[in-house]
């Protein structure tokens, strides 16, 4: 009993009907003024044409989000698009959308005050055998058991008013709702974000990542070493690597803050030194060599290159230490080769499962280029490939 009741305690159901009866307030008012069938017919036509106005999508769409969707916010109304009608397509659906809530609103609304008219006869005339009048169906005579009868119209009455509104909404969702292009702007838009989300998690891991790295490595070289002129060096260094990845974070921030804004002042090769003479004063012995013009690299490539050196380097120092490092980079050929190789730590495979090395194939993979990572001949590398073009 209470299950049955419980769509009345909730405020949609009200709004639902009260939708569905603005729908035929006009039309009412027209046949009474002019009490002619033929009126119903004219206010079709004018409904048809409402709906080829491509505004019109962007008031029936706000009142069905407002009315049958139970005041949710807008990411809960997203299946109900509450924007011009781009394509006949649109306009067709909305005309579809109008005749259909015009006819179901009288339908419906008509039904349900027979129904309570109905209620009203069989009370009346179990009580002195008179009709109230203004149902159809007539209840003659003068019967005590009518009085029995009497909840069976309005329990059917407000069957009507929730079945409707159920009924309207998804009719609503199915009108109203995005166009298949629409759906695939939208989906392109979501693949966007997702792809913007994991780009700045890479580009948290990366750089925060090399920074705790340098820095735990520093101190506990530090600590080790016992000698202060070479404590001072480390504490230069883990501040120095501190304060870049301060820079890279509020660089982040800024993205998430204003999702419109370009991502701008993002390292590229061009400061590659940067990341070298951090991992020389980890203590890897870092045998650099660069060719070719890295300074024409496009952004994009460049900036990429210099994520994936970063993560390469940080894996040397977590996992192998202060080792002897070749790093080469090279611009021929209308590609960008990054080369960086270091000696397997004894007993050790390497790090080839880690979130780091998965983001340098990503990254690689992204830019249309390849990056292979693991064991050669005893040592662990990493080679990445990223076309310039």
């Amino acid at each position: 009993m209470v299950r049955m009741l419980r769509p009345f305690t909730r405020a949609v159901t009200y709004t639902r009907w009260l939708h569905l009866c603005m729908a035929i307030v006009w039309p009412s008012l027209w046949l009474f003024i002019d009490e002619a069938w033929w009126t119903v017919g004219t206010a079709t036509v004018l409904l048809g044409l409402a709906g080829l106005v491509p505004a019109t999508r962007v008031v029936e769409g706000f009142q069905a989000r407002l009315l049958l969707t139970g005041h949710r916010d807008a990411g809960g109304n997203s299946e109900i698009v509450v924007a011009p009608s781009a394509t006949w397509g649109d306009r067709g659906r909305l005309v579809v959308w109008l005749q259909t809530r015009l006819f179901l609103g009288a339908l419906v609304s008509h039904l349900a005050v027979q129904l309570l008219l109905l209620g009203v006869d069989l009370v009346s005339t179990a009580v002195n055998g008179e009709r109230a009048g203004g149902a159809w169906l007539v209840v003659t005579g003068q019967h005590w058991w009518h009085l029995l009868l009497s909840p069976l119209p309005l329990a059917l009455a407000a069957a009507v008013v929730v079945g409707s509104g159920h009924l309207i909404t998804a009719i609503a969702l199915r009108l109203l709702g995005p166009s298949p292009t629409e759906r695939l702007a939208a989906l392109e838009e979501r693949t966007e974000q997702l792809l913007e989300r994991t780009r700045i998690a890479r580009e948290l891991h990366d750089s925060i990542g090399h920074a705790l790295t340098v820095a735990v490595v520093q101190a506990g070289a530090a600590r080790a070493a016992g000698d202060p002129a070479f404590t001072d060096r480390a504490l230069g260094a883990i501040e120095e690597t501190g304060r870049a990845a301060l820079e890279d974070l509020e660089r982040v921030l800024g993205v998430l803050r204003e999702s419109g804004k370009p991502v701008s002042g993002r390292p590229t090769l061009a400061d590659a030194d940067r990341l070298l003479d951090s991992a020389r004063a980890s203590g890897a012995k870092v045998d650099a060599e660069v060719t070719g013009p890295v300074e024409t690299v496009p952004g994009p490539v460049s900036r990429e290159g210099y994520r994936i050196l970063q993560e390469s380097l940080t894996n040397v120092l977590r996992h192998a230490g202060a080792v002897p490092v070749r790093v080469r980079v090279r611009v021929a050929d209308g590609t960008l080769v990054l080369a960086v190789r270091n000696p397997l730590p004894a007993g050790g495979t390497g790090s080839g499962r880690g979130s780091g090395l998965r983001g340098i194939r990503e990254r690689a993979a992204l830019l249309g280029g390849r990056a292979r990572t693991g064991p050669v001949e005893g040592d662990w590398q990493v080679h990445a490939e990223l076309p310039l073009s």
